[in-house]
């Protein structure tokens, strides 16, 4: 879909490459320019992060290999960067510099806290930001520690996610204006962003500032439970039907407090109750008892398991590729077959084909 797209992004960690990523997945002709010297020790040669991208490595302060980054920029529709505000202009590599060079680039910056404010020159990390921008509040049962999974919520989901959508829309408008522009994307607002369909619930008067009373925070339908095994079982049986279904399952259904869904002087109460239920079998008895039901049940598989798991299995969500485990391109698109994930570049693999392109020794 992002044929014909090009992509530089400067070499960094985290939410940077694996916007880079999401991108050459789509197609897009992704230029990492990695540094010249060695991966640090302890860490692989390729990178699953670098899969379908082009590298070639560059010393950002030699002016021969800054002038290369600099006819490369001009050949590209956007570049990526996830250093602190202000690296990139100490390099001489600002956005100034580079839409100089090309007025059509779209310039993408990856950060936690943001271009501007006063955090913007603060180091931080996945938790630190989804902490300030309010997103890590509901991220728990009350009385335990909020806890997300690790990169996902931030750096993933209000960085690399966000990014990628600015860095689509800034190319569509220099394609249909001919001007390029800074995408500022910052974990902070991402975040921030992705809590409106929780706090749509406001509206109806279902989302309160203490935790534990919410419809997606608080409830006995709406936890993982441990199993017998150590497993775990999610369960998050929302509609009166569904919940429905799930007591029926359970036994469970002329239970007279259980049928007070809503009541939530009583969910600590129903809470105990099933997890003293779930503790009872194994995590698979669960799975099994609840498989092909509209109860909103399911198992908690790691990565691996899931791979197995007939619904991943079928549609091919992970996929070992050279004896590592990943997971495929995503979203699919009519018409096309779904990609093996390309291999990762080597550091430099494609320096001679890049110059050669640009014509520069």
């Amino acid at each position: 879909m992002l044929r014909g797209i090009r992509i530089v992004e400067i070499e960094a960690l985290g939410p940077a490459p694996f916007a880079g990523m999401l991108l050459a997945d789509l197609g897009a002709d992704v230029i990492v320019v990695h540094r010249k010297q060695p991966a640090m020790p302890g860490q692989p040669e390729r990178s699953l992060l670098d899969r379908g991208k082009r590298s070639i490595a560059l010393d950002l302060k030699d002016a021969d290999d800054v002038a290369v980054l600099m006819r490369l920029i001009a050949t590209a529709d956007g570049l990526i960067e996830g250093f602190r505000p202000s690296t990139m202009e100490r390099l001489g590599l600002g956005p100034d510099t580079c839409l100089a060079a090309n007025p059509r680039l779209v310039y993408g910056r990856m950060t936690g806290w943001g271009q501007d404010g006063p955090l913007a020159h603060t180091a931080g990390h996945d938790m630190n930001y989804i902490g300030v921008s309010g997103a890590l509040w509901y991220a728990s049962l009350p009385g335990e520690p909020p806890m997300t999974p690790p990169t996902l919520t931030g750096d993933i989901g209000g960085g690399a996610l966000y990014l990628v959508i600015g860095m689509l829309a800034g190319i569509m408008n220099a394609r249909a204006g001919g001007e390029g522009t800074v995408v500022d994307a910052a974990i902070v607002d991402g975040s921030a962003h992705m809590m409106n369909l929780l706090m749509s619930l406001g509206q109806s008067g279902a989302l309160f500032a203490g935790r534990g009373r919410s419809l997606l925070d608080g409830p006995h339908w709406c936890r993982v439970y441990r199993t017998a095994d150590g497993g775990f079982i999610s369960v998050q049986c929302l509609e009166a039907k569904f919940y429905a279904l799930f007591l029926d399952r359970l036994g469970l259904a002329a239970d007279p407090q259980f049928a007070r869904q809503f009541d939530s002087d009583l969910w600590p109460e129903l809470g105990g109750r099933l997890a003293a239920i779930f503790a009872a079998k194994s995590r698979d008895e669960w799975a099994a008892l609840f498989e092909g039901s509209d109860a909103c049940v399911s198992p908690v598989l790691n990565p691996w398991e899931a791979a197995s798991h007939p619904h991943m299995a079928a549609r091919g969500s992970w996929q070992t590729v050279g004896g590592a485990l990943q997971a495929a391109a995503a979203p699919r698109f009519s018409g096309a077959k779904q990609p093996i994930p390309a291999r990762s570049p080597t550091r430099g693999e494609h320096d001679a084909d890049i110059r050669a392109e640009l014509t520069v020794p």
